[in-house]
């Protein structure tokens, strides 16, 4: 037997990369590689071909990587050693990647000039030069960081949504989800908007992404947006029109029918980097009560101030006053929201502490959006995840692996349904369960949010026993 035999469920030892492994993640370090030099104004010429090699690389070698990592092992989902990873458990890998996207996006955000923007007319250099020829294949103009960081943003969701698939791919749910998640990016969230932008180059910009609405889009009010839409010809007419539809009318309805899961696990640009991107850090949620106390407060809170940051920026849009109960609408409002908020907590906390504190900080404590639906998941809906305590062996596995910070256990135990706000409805609570004990069901309204019975043996449907009461 060798060193790494062991008759443990779950080797114990740490198992060494094979061939095709540790190709595919070089190809991965060379792609990133390109454009880390590239930032450092380090360019191999073509720049435009360079560019498109780093991307292939990147796609291809996570492709090569998660497909050898998981393809080869028995059916089933492993987790096997996230505890042990200095990348996955706050060790030293884990804080250096969160330094590095932290700081790149304080750069993106803030200093883009470091990055490579040419300001006041200068031509780009740096990392964003590399993406130049890119840019002007779509709309003629030359990269900007936010077109950069659009476009490494989707090639994440992308390749790393691939190494997802893989991992999950005895779960049907989890792979039509996850393929949703990549089309919803790669064409409503990207492609399109992009196209768009380059076929309509005379009109004024406005958010083209039709799924980025308000409140999660936080500047849909704001007086330049509204005119930039109002004056964009039939295009900007038909996104004010859809935008304000999607949060008034078609959030709630289909809320209602199948919880926020629809937006926020198959839709959202945020919720699809988490799940993809975000996978190996899903574990490092907090289920301390103090969190969920802190969460309930905190996004709450954040939604009630986009609210009324709303008010205040559109009582200034149709008055033309600058000025809100006697406040600077710019100064008071709509700056430390976008600053707090939409930059500061959604970006760099929300991404750069995946390694720190999970990969769903923004939308668990932050997001409007999901502060909003989960009102309405938690009080109207026919969404829930119902379980069969009887089945529970307290293995924990549910409440680990909820990003959300949900301790599943706790009501699978008592054979309760999870009926929260904060439940994004991912189903990987239900994809780990060893034994079937968590399922994810819309029903009747009628006993859902009651305590079911502790079942026993796993053919019994609880809907039925339900709908008997």
């Amino acid at each position: 037997m060798d060193k790494h035999s062991s008759f443990a469920v779950s080797n114990p030892h740490k198992v060494p990369l094979d061939s095709l492994q540790k190709l595919g993640l070089w190809m991965g370090i060379i792609g990133v590689g390109i454009l880390a030099f590239a930032t450092f104004n380090i360019h191999s010429e073509p720049k435009s071909v360079f560019v498109l090699v780093s991307i292939v690389l990147i796609l291809v070698g996570s492709i090569v990587y998660g497909r050898q990592s998981y393809m080869k092992q028995a059916p089933g989902i492993k987790n096997n050693h996230v505890w042990f990873k200095t990348l996955s458990n706050r060790g030293v890998w884990g804080w250096i990647l969160g330094i590095i996207l932290t700081l790149f996006y304080i750069l993106i955000y803030w200093f883009p000039k470091y990055l490579g923007l040419g300001m006041n007319g200068e031509e780009n250099t740096g990392l964003v030069v590399m993406f130049d020829s890119i840019s002007i294949f779509f709309k003629g103009q030359p990269a900007s960081q936010w077109f950069v960081y659009g476009t490494l943003y989707t090639l994440a969701i992308l390749s790393l949504g691939i190494k997802f698939m893989y991992k999950y791919r005895h779960n049907r749910y989890q792979l039509i989800r996850t393929v949703v998640v990549i089309i919803s990016q790669l064409f409503l969230a990207y492609l399109i908007p992009e196209i768009l932008e380059g076929l309509n180059t005379e009109t004024p910009y406005f958010a083209k992404d039709i799924k980025n609405m308000w409140p999660l889009n936080y500047y849909f009010f704001e007086s330049w947006h509204l005119d930039n839409m109002v004056n964009g010809g039939t295009l900007g007419m038909f996104y004010l029109v859809v935008g304000i539809f999607m949060f008034l009318v078609f959030t709630p309805i289909i809320t209602y029918f199948v919880g926020k899961r629809w937006y926020c696990s198959w839709v959202c640009g945020c919720g699809g980097l988490a799940e993809t991107a975000g996978d190996p850090f899903r574990h490092l949620s907090s289920k301390k009560l103090s969190a969920w106390k802190l969460e309930r407060w905190l996004i709450h809170s954040i939604m009630v101030f986009i609210f009324i940051v709303t008010i205040a920026v559109l009582y200034g849009y149709f008055t033309g006053s600058g000025e809100f109960f006697g406040l600077s609408i710019y100064t008071y409002f709509s700056k430390p929201y976008g600053f707090l908020i939409g930059a500061m907590f959604s970006g760099v906390i929300g991404v750069g502490f995946y390694p720190m504190l999970g990969s769903r900080v923004w939308c668990r404590f932050g997001c409007p959006l999901a502060g909003y639906m989960g009102i309405i998941q938690r009080f109207k809906s026919r969404f829930r995840i119902t379980t069969n305590g009887g089945q529970c062996i307290s293995c924990g596995n549910c409440s680990t692996y909820c990003e959300q910070g949900i301790d599943v256990r706790a009501y699978a135990q008592k054979g309760e349904n999870i009926v929260r706000a904060s439940c994004v409805g991912c189903g990987i609570c239900s994809a780990v369960c060893p034994r079937g004990v968590l399922k994810l069901e819309n029903g009747p309204e009628k006993g859902r949010i009651n305590p079911t019975d502790v079942l026993l043996g796993n053919d019994v449907d609880l809907m039925d026993l339900v709908n008997q009461k």
